[in-house]
């Protein structure tokens, strides 16, 4: 079975709040007959469009493809959250990779909230940059966690926007009796991930790249000028460009070894007035410390958009059911709430849970497997491939530098193993360790 198929109709946005609130954009043609391009670009998410936005300002001919709508896959349906650092925190960095590169990551972090920012402001995008990310923790050896990294991000790194909650400063945020104290991030922030994806492929179009859309890509042939085929037309290019994320099925076995989509839901409620400030009582973005993270904001006509439960194969579940259970762990008190809305799409995640960028092959550049932190991290690795295209690779180099490893067993013990490590991880959320 192809997931581009899985779970929705070919071409539409999946029924989500997202698509009924999403900003008006003409439908971008399929791809007819032969065409030649100096990149050619399989997936139109972020970073797929941030890349082709970056390589047209550079003045190169790009022609970008994507197998439904742009933003259709994880870029449209995710909970929005542009948070600062990389999937994995400093420290694991440190160990792994050493203190310099490790520095250096960090400043790419903080490189990728700030481009959003400026990107939504410069291109005047249909969407909101608003400021702020809470992390709300579960026990008190977590919040005494939480405190000593913030404490040691502004030693250590000069990062002083993240201030320390005990329980009566999360509460008076996030009015939950779920957790016991957390932080507050003044430097990251959340926004409509569709309409913000609709405002980088309007950028990329106004500076010259070429879009289609329902133009999925059939086979690669590698070579010295690669070539994609759909099943209307072919693209010969001198760059090819993968950023497909959890997309990206047998089209490059090289990545999709280290590289496994699953997926994740969100639900939204209906309208809830004045209760909102039973949730938030404050225009910011929430995330746990669960091992499957429960995510949420209060959208711009405050429903609760509240995001949480995985699975790993094929078929979404009954997903209003799935994500209701831990709402309501949260939010006991919103039993009788309305869900008007509930959606879910396909990320893809890494064994280290770091992006995995690669070479694949002569000519062919990729970076996917965002593990729940791709908004920014997308946004920067498309203009970290448009570098490395134009021969300027050395940032490029510096993230795929990070250990990049083959789920075991391949295509087809991968799933079961992966499910047996998620299902131990899950008790241990439903245990409380």
């Amino acid at each position: 079975m192809n997931l581009l198929y899985a779970n929705d109709r070919p071409g539409e946005y999946p029924a989500s709040w997202y698509a009924a609130t999403a900003a008006r954009i003409d439908r971008f043609p399929a791809l007819k007959g032969a065409a030649r391009a100096d990149v050619c670009i399989v997936g139109g998410g972020y970073t797929g469009l941030s890349a082709a936005l970056h390589l047209a300002e550079r003045g190169m001919d790009v022609l970008l493809l994507e197998a439904h709508r742009v933003g259709f896959g994880a870029s449209g349906r995710n909970g929005g959250q542009v948070g600062t650092g990389q999937r994995q925190d400093q420290d694991w960095l440190e160990r792994t990779i050493g203190r310099d590169h490790a520095r250096r990551l960090w400043d790419l972090s903080l490189e990728s909230v700030g481009m959003v920012r400026d990107l939504v402001a410069r291109h005047a995008m249909p969407c909101t940059f608003h400021e702020g990310i809470a992390h709300a923790c579960r026990t008190s050896s977590e919040v005494a966690h939480a405190h000593a990294y913030a404490e040691r991000l502004s030693r250590d790194y000069g990062y002083d926007r993240i201030t320390p909650l005990g329980r009566d400063g999360l509460r008076a945020i996030l009015p939950s009796e779920a957790y016991v104290g957390g932080d507050i991030d003044r430097g990251a922030g959340h926004l409509h991930p569709l309409n913000y994806a609709i405002g980088l492929a309007q950028a990329a179009r106004k500076a010259g790249a070429r879009l289609h859309e329902d133009s999925p890509v059939l086979r690669i042939r590698h070579g010295h000028r690669p070539a994609v085929e759909t099943a209307g037309g072919r693209v010969e290019c001198d760059h090819l460009i993968l950023a497909c994320n959890g997309y990206l099925g047998d089209l490059e076995p090289r990545i999709a070894a280290r590289v496994m989509p699953i997926n994740n839901f969100i639900v939204a409620t209906e309208p809830l007035g004045d209760r909102a400030a039973e949730v938030l009582r404050e225009n910011v973005a929430v995330a746990d410390t669960k091992f499957v993270v429960n995510y949420w904001r209060l959208s711009e006509d405050n429903r609760l958009l509240f995001g949480g439960g995985e699975t790993y194969g094929y078929r979404f579940p009954d997903i209003a059911q799935t994500v209701r259970k831990p709402m309501l762990e949260v939010y006991p008190h919103l039993r009788d709430a309305r869900i008007d809305y509930a959606w879910g799409g396909t990320l893809a995640i890494t064994m280290n849970r770091m992006p995995c960028f690669a070479r694949p092959a002569p000519n062919v550049l990729s970076a996917s497997g965002y593990s729940g932190h791709g908004v920014a991290m997308a946004t920067l690795a498309g203009r970290l491939l448009a570098e490395a295209t134009a021969g300027q690779a050395e940032r490029f180099d510096v993230m795929a530098s990070v250990p990049s490893h083959r789920f075991p067993g391949g295509r087809t013990t991968r799933w079961p193993l992966l499910v047996l490590a998620m299902t131990w991880f899950s008790l241990r959320d439903r245990l409380g360790f």
